[in-house]
């Protein structure tokens, strides 16, 4: 499978420029076909491909003389992602027929977005040797050691974080080492209040990264906004409010990818709320709380990772009453419906039940059920997901539920 291995360049100052150099290579390509392409379909009523615009591209290269010090690589991916972004554009616009969706390229600005490229593998361009990658141009590159890179090299990313630092990610062909089977099941009941609650009983607090980085931060706006424009000082204090806002990241994916890896460790199926994340952030007074959390993020960790170790994440129906609903007699309590209502007993059955756990419980009786009703291997349940076959279909008919 493909994985990548993120690591931290250590350039010095010839290799930083030609780094930056490149970057502002393939976003001023992107930027200038981008027009072109407008400029074009509004005077001839139509556009070119990614091989005209390669065949241009070899004939402005002629005429600029500085993009032939960068990569070649890095201008032909950008010509690439312009494509892509092209095609995305009408293939949405098809899809939903009028309502707003991807939206057309967008020209890239030199500050406030991702600043990247990418170079290609070919003719040995591109190696791992101990603590030094060599990358075309700049030849052999220190970086921060944190883990193997093992695998058959494919590309490798390079992206200026808003910290000013340099960041590779290296994306290998490689054997990854599966987890042992097991046959527990579990069910995920995410929250704000803690981060999640399982259908064992387990409950994992929430850490609230933001929040409690929220003093650092402020402190940093206030360095940058005392600042002079144009001075070195307000550099330093804009690198400043970058580290701050790194760490948080960085605090979060490590507690995310903990998590998800122990989940996906020990459990075979684990099932989980299909939440509408869009949606629930335009409630003003939840959505800073909403995007700390990153559900979106965790479940895409636990998804990936189940895919490298035979796992199942089966997605439960966004709109299915998983709190309301007694795991005991399947009774639904509709005045559950109140956020403050943690725990109540069921009129029709007396049984006491936690509000969290409760939903945990039904999240994996559903999410079970919904697997038993696909049958088929390889088939996709009812929200869309791939079943994988194997020893999970094996576990359901032991469990008597197929």
């Amino acid at each position: 499978m493909q994985k990548a291995f993120k690591v931290t360049l250590i350039p010095n100052h010839n290799q930083e420029v030609l780094i930056n150099k490149t970057i502002g290579c393939a976003r001023y390509v992107y930027n200038r076909f981008l027009a072109y392409k407008i400029e074009l379909y509004a005077s001839v009523g139509k556009t070119l491909n990614y091989n005209a615009c390669s065949q241009q591209l070899t004939i402005l290269k002629k005429e600029i003389e500085w993009l032939k010090e960068v990569d070649k690589f890095a201008l032909q991916n950008s010509l690439k992602n312009l494509e892509t972004a092209y095609k995305n554009f009408f293939t949405d616009l098809k899809k939903i027929k009028g309502k707003k969706g991807v939206g057309f390229p967008k020209f890239k600005k030199k500050h406030g977005c991702k600043q990247s490229y990418k170079t290609n593998l070919t003719n040995g361009n591109i190696q791992v040797i101990q603590n030094r990658l060599k990358l075309p141009k700049c030849g052999w590159v220190k970086f921060h050691k944190s883990q193997e890179i093992t695998g058959k090299l494919v590309n490798v990313t390079i992206t200026r974080t808003s910290a000013g630092k340099y960041i590779a990610s290296i994306l290998c062909e490689t054997e990854i080492e599966k987890y042992p089977q097991t046959t527990q099941n579990i069910g995920l009941d995410l929250g704000l209040k803690s981060y999640l609650t399982t259908s064992n009983g387990e409950t994992v607090d929430n850490p609230k990264h933001y929040k409690t980085q929220q003093g650092k931060l402020r402190k940093a706006y206030k360095e940058l906004s005392r600042s002079v424009k144009g001075s070195n000082n307000r550099v330093k204090a804009k690198n400043k409010l970058g580290r701050a806002y790194k760490r948080i990241t960085n605090l979060r994916d490590d507690f995310l990818h903990k998590l998800s890896t122990r989940l996906i460790k020990e459990n075979s199926i684990i099932c989980i709320e299909d939440l509408r994340v869009a949606n629930m952030v335009k409630n003003h007074k939840l959505a800073l709380s909403i995007s700390d959390a990153s559900w979106t993020k965790f479940i895409t960790m636990l998804e990936y990772k189940a895919l490298w170790h035979d796992r199942l994440v089966q997605k439960v129906g966004t709109f299915y009453p998983s709190s309301q609903t007694c795991n005991h007699c399947d009774f639904i309590n509709h005045a559950v419906k109140d956020l403050k209502l943690r725990e109540w007993s069921c009129p029709q059955c007396n049984s006491y039940n936690l509000r969290d756990k409760n939903a945990a419980l039904n999240i994996l009786s559903e999410g079970l059920r919904l697997i038993a009703a696909v049958g088929a291997p390889d088939a996709k349940n009812a929200c869309g997901e791939l079943v994988r076959p194997g020893a999970i279909q094996a576990q359901i008919v032991e469990a008597g539920i197929a």
